[in-house]
């Protein structure tokens, strides 16, 4: 008698013998004892889970001839179950989709349809890899499928149901089979190697499972393998390494490196797996699964039902979770997961997973924006760059924001809202806050704007306010009258010069004081007033001047433009000796500053 692999051997043959889908078959066994049996399945989901296997046993239990109807569970021994167990029975047809997908197999079929089974109760026809079917052959079977004889059924198996169309799975019945859990998997493992009398310790179930992915089948075809490899007693070591997967005892090592901050071991760390013929896709992947085991462990506990993994590796996951914030993890999980997806496409896989491995041990130097600034505000320009460790250990109280006392001073940027028209918020970037990228010393920093102590501010000089805030006032002017419907005398208004003189916004223009007094209305008067009084946060009226009114003021300072879109703001923030620190400490830029005047 030939072998018959553990896949087969195995084979479930009634619906409680199915692990993992419970809510399929439930529904299944209730749905024959209520007699409401439909003419059309869809079974989709992960391969190997058992798809076929339960098309098959409800075929048996339709025809079952252990009783005069179907029944929830057949009985295995009758002729009928023995012909569908075999794939030999005349009136369960099974016909592999794959192969068989064109309008002319589906025509015959259709045709077969029409006649009435030759035994049993239902000719059934279970469609393997239905979603290869054409779309002509789909439309061919429609009318079949909406008005079936009465003894049809038809079971179609599929991994992608999206290929299907509509409008048959609308005339069929669904089900979402779903991956099998690892410690189902495990479970029924360590019961067929009982069964065989196969010696197996715990890890190695777990890596058989873990090979698995999801997929029964899977599972047991690696261990049909490792059981020809290693004989009746199998070990995790050698399960490994013939499935060419990782301990996770290398995943806590290279974490190791990277909490150490050393690019050399990880680098020697990587070196030593590929000499020993890893694939370095296949590594990252393993990786990438340690790093969200880690990434669980941080939020809900290393005990958490969420890990499906076995009790070694969530010693190993809870130990490596210690060492690291859920920032840190998060930030590594997404690094390996963008080097995963170059993997796929890239010639010199090996450089680009010592490249990502090396953004781990950077990433790891990523400073929370609070202890950079604590530093950088106090910090002289001479001083040696921003890093983790100067940080830490310079200002270890800083990991939270300081709170201000009611007597200490207060910072430019509360003094700022408190006056409502010197409010901003700076934008400074090598790269988008809160995260900026700066290369001193090889690290990555997470830098916002600090709270320095407050300078007194000169009072001004003379009459004339500052000149920045007179073409913000212009500015908003400007728009005001555009969205009044006076287009020409803001366009006017805009070529002039405006300058702030006690309780007056004077703009200078080239036009004749006879042209200003004609498209100077009372009505454009009041719009003006109105918008640079709220502009300005106090009564201000609007004064325009031409002709010789200009050339009479021409000694007036610094006469200024009209300013839109917060370059006010940007002029004050690039004042600001905090903003400067930021630049020269990191060459950053300023690329956009929000006016908090602008969303009133």
């Amino acid at each position: 008698m030939s072998y018959q692999v553990l896949a087969r051997k195995y084979r479930p043959q009634r619906f409680s013998e199915v692990i993992g889908q419970d809510h399929v078959t439930r529904t299944l066994k209730n749905a024959i004892e209520q007699q409401r049996i439909a003419h059309g399945y869809i079974f989709s989901g992960h391969r190997g889970i058992g798809k076929t296997t339960i098309a098959r046993i409800l075929a048996m239990a339709l025809n079952c001839r252990s009783t005069d109807r179907p029944t929830p569970e057949p009985c295995g021994v009758c002729d009928s179950c023995i012909e569908i167990r075999a794939g030999s029975a005349v009136d369960v047809i099974e016909i592999d989709a794959a192969t068989n997908r064109g309008i002319d197999e589906i025509r015959e079929l259709r045709e077969a349809a029409r006649y009435r089974p030759a035994r049993d109760r239902y000719k059934i026809y279970i469609l393997d890899e239905a979603h290869q079917i054409t779309d002509a052959a789909f439309n061919a079977l429609l009318k079949t499928l909406e008005e079936p004889p009465p003894h049809i059924v038809f079971m179609m198996a599929t991994t992608q149901p999206e290929d299907i169309p509509q409008t048959i799975r609308s005339r069929c019945q669904h089900f979402s089979f779903h991956a099998v859990k690892f410690d189902e998997i495990v479970g029924q493992l360590s019961a067929i190697a009982s069964k065989e009398g196969i010696e197996t310790d715990e890890e190695a179930l777990a890596v058989l499972a873990e090979a698995g992915d999801g997929s029964m089948r899977d599972a047991l075809s690696i261990m049909d393998q490792a059981i020809a490899c290693c004989g009746t007693k199998l070990s995790g070591a050698q399960v490994r390494g013939l499935a060419g997967t990782v301990g996770s005892e290398i995943f806590e090592d290279l974490l190791g490196t990277i909490e150490r901050n050393s690019s050399e071991d990880a680098l020697r760390l990587i070196d030593r797996l590929m000499t020993e013929g890893q694939n370095p896709a296949h590594f990252a992947r393993q990786l990438l699964r340690f790093l969200r085991n880690t990434v669980v462990a941080k939020v809900a506990g290393s005990d958490s039902a969420l890990l499906q993994i076995s009790s070694d590796e969530r010693a190993r996951v809870g130990r490596v979770a210690e060492k690291f914030s859920e920032e840190d993890l998060a930030r590594f999980l997404q690094i390996m997961l963008r080097t995963f997806d170059e993997l796929g496409y890239r010639q010199e896989q090996r450089y680009h997973l010592e490249l990502g491995v090396l953004k781990l041990v950077h990433a790891q130097r990523m400073l929370p924006l609070e202890q950079v600034l604590s530093q950088v505000a106090g910090d002289s320009p001479k001083s040696p760059g921003v890093t983790r460790q100067s940080v830490q250990s310079a200002a270890p109280a800083a990991a939270v924001p300081p709170v201000r006392s009611q007597g200490s001073p207060a910072s430019p940027f509360e003094v700022d809202r408190a006056r409502k028209n010197r409010s901003f918020e700076p934008e400074m970037t090598s790269a988008p806050i809160p995260q900026m990228q700066t290369t001193r010393a090889g690290a990555s920093a997470a830098v916002a704007v600090a709270e320095p102590e407050l300078s007194p501010e000169p009072e001004p000089q003379g009459q004339a306010e500052p000149s920045a805030d007179a073409g913000v006032i212009l500015g908003q002017v400007l728009s005001e009258l555009e969205n009044g419907g006076h287009k020409m005398l803001a366009s006017t208004l805009e070529a002039g010069n405006a300058e702030l003189r006690g309780g007056q916004l004077v703009i200078s223009v080239s036009q004749s004081a006879a042209v200003i007094d004609m498209i100077m209305g009372p009505e454009p008067k009041r719009i003006a007033n109105s918008a640079a009084s709220k502009a300005a946060g106090r009564p201000l009226k609007v004064n325009v001047l031409g002709g010789a009114g200009v050339q009479k003021n021409g000694n007036w300072s610094q006469p200024v433009r009209a300013v839109r879109n917060g370059a006010g703001a940007r002029s004050r923030a690039a004042e600001d000796p905090v903003v400067r620190r930021m630049q020269e400490k990191f060459g950053a830029e300023i690329r956009t500053v929000i006016d908090h005047r602008d969303k009133v």
